[in-house]
């Protein structure tokens, strides 16, 4: 037990070292940044000093979840909260619904072109790698992971197309607002938007009533946004957290041993980081600048692995430091974190899918083979919501669809951690990219947020 203190008073002064560096002033992104540096470096101490399955690693790592995971935890809190007050604000200001449904549609529209794109994406790396299922050896985890893979397939072959999109409605918009369903977020989406329509309504109908409404909304807006900056302060104490727990826990033997994949992965995830890239530049906007700009939150995706608890976080930023209108920035950031996933639901579906076909006599380089697997993981990717789970589950679509055996989706289950990290990176990229493109040919970006870096690194030095 002393030892576990130890290393909890020094997890105490790395967060003191991120405290100070906040009564200093300095920018959120230099605080998320030493946050990630120094949560590798503790990570890494812990496990070359007692082991990644060390009794002391893992009690260490329970203490210091309670700030990553609480962190992650208010960030989910305000999701919904956050989502539903901007995105009826936001309609209000328009007052157009047409301008509404434009939003919406480009949003999706640019999602669903970006995971079939990330589909081929996967399948070049997958062939330039030459990977093959055929070549990994199945241990005891990966059998188990394969056989429960199996047993889940039931709730996925009975969902149909119609299905996932029924389930996008709200029924009981109290119960969705708390989560309860896979789709909760879409959900939400449709009934603030909704209720923002019956609002610009009422406005027409009764001006007295529609301008209290109004009132009341920017009063909810307002503090709703103080919220979100009280708690994305806390961005670098979280990350810190979050690295700390993922390097401690890796193991770097069964990392090795799948290595070949681990880097076809990076290498199509750090391509399609390039392909958002060469998209917003063909928008006339600078792409490292925007890097730049986007870097802490796909930071904080990467370390959290979560595109949901990464919503406030992504709104924030696009409305701040992009310059995005809030219906562009709710609409993507929603939509981004249920459907259209580039790393999840594009990337990793289509890598599986030419890794298992020449277990089953398939020649990965078929082109017929190739344009239906795109067109089946760009569908699937539009329905991940409906069943919720992310990748495994847009695994399981694609190879049921594919006929093909989806218990060999269970062979990297030991490197899962490390390659979802960056797919929920990617993933987060592609929802900005959406909402960034979208903000930009609908007229609605204020260039000169984006333009004036320094105006934008000083609100959020002192946010």
């Amino acid at each position: 037990m002393t030892v576990i203190l130890l290393n909890l008073i020094a997890f105490a002064l790395l967060l003191a070292v991120l405290v100070k560096l906040h009564k200093q002033q300095k920018s959120l992104s230099t605080r998320v940044f030493t946050g990630l540096g120094l949560g590798v470096a503790f990570g890494a101490a812990l496990q070359a000093l007692y082991g990644a399955d060390g009794a002391i690693t893992r009690e260490t790592i329970n203490y210091i979840n309670i700030v990553g995971s609480g962190y992650v935890s208010l960030l989910k809190m305000i999701i919904m909260p956050l989502i539903t007050v901007s995105i009826i604000g936001a309609i209000l200001k328009v007052k157009d619904s047409g301008s509404l449904g434009k939003i919406s549609s480009l949003n999706i529209g640019i999602l669903l072109a970006t995971t079939a794109a990330s589909a081929l994406i996967g399948v070049l790396v997958s062939n330039l790698f030459g990977l093959s299922a055929q070549d990994i050896v199945q241990g005891a985890r990966e059998m188990a992971r394969g056989a429960a893979l199996e047993q889940r397939l039931g709730s996925v072959e009975d969902l149909s197309l119609a299905d996932m999109i029924i389930s996008f409605f709200p029924q009981n918009p109290f119960a969705d607002l708390a989560g309860s369903r896979p789709t909760s977020t879409i959900a939400v989406v449709i009934f603030s938007a909704l209720v923002g329509i019956a609002g610009v309504t009422l406005s027409r109908t009764q001006p007295e009533l529609g301008e209290r409404f109004e009132r009341f909304m920017d009063v909810a807006q307002k503090l709703v946004r103080t919220l979100v900056r009280m708690i994305i302060g806390l961005t670098p104490y979280g990350i810190l957290a979050l690295m700390s727990k993922v390097v401690a826990g890796s193991n770097v033997s069964e990392i090795l041993e799948l290595a070949n994949f681990v880097a076809a992965s990076y290498v199509g995830l750090g391509a399609i980081l390039v392909m958002h890239l060469v998209l917003i530049g063909l928008v006339g906007m600078s792409p490292i600048q925007y890097l730049k700009k986007v870097l802490p939150v796909l930071t904080f995706a990467f370390t959290s692995r979560s595109s949901a608890a990464t919503i406030p976080l992504n709104i924030d930023s696009q409305m701040k430091n992009l310059g995005n209108d809030p219906a562009s920035a709710n609409f993507s950031a929603s939509f981004g974190a249920t459907m259209g996933q580039n790393g999840c639901a594009g990337l990793y579906p289509a890598m599986l899918a030419v890794m298992i076909a020449p277990t089953i006599g398939i020649n990965p380089l078929d082109l017929g083979f190739i344009a239906t697997l795109v067109a089946v993981v760009t569908v699937s990717s539009f329905g991940i919501a409906g069943v919720g789970g992310g990748a495994t589950f847009a695994a399981l679509i694609v190879l049921s669809a594919l006929d093909m055996p989806v218990a060999l989706a269970g062979l990297l289950i030991s490197i899962e951690p490390l390659i979802d990290m960056g797919r929920t990176a990617v993933n987060v990229s592609g929802s900005m990219t959406a909402g960034t493109l979208t903000s930009r040919l609908t007229g609605g970006q204020d260039k000169s947020i984006f333009d004036h870096h320094e105006v934008v690194k000083q609100e959020t030095a002192n946010a």
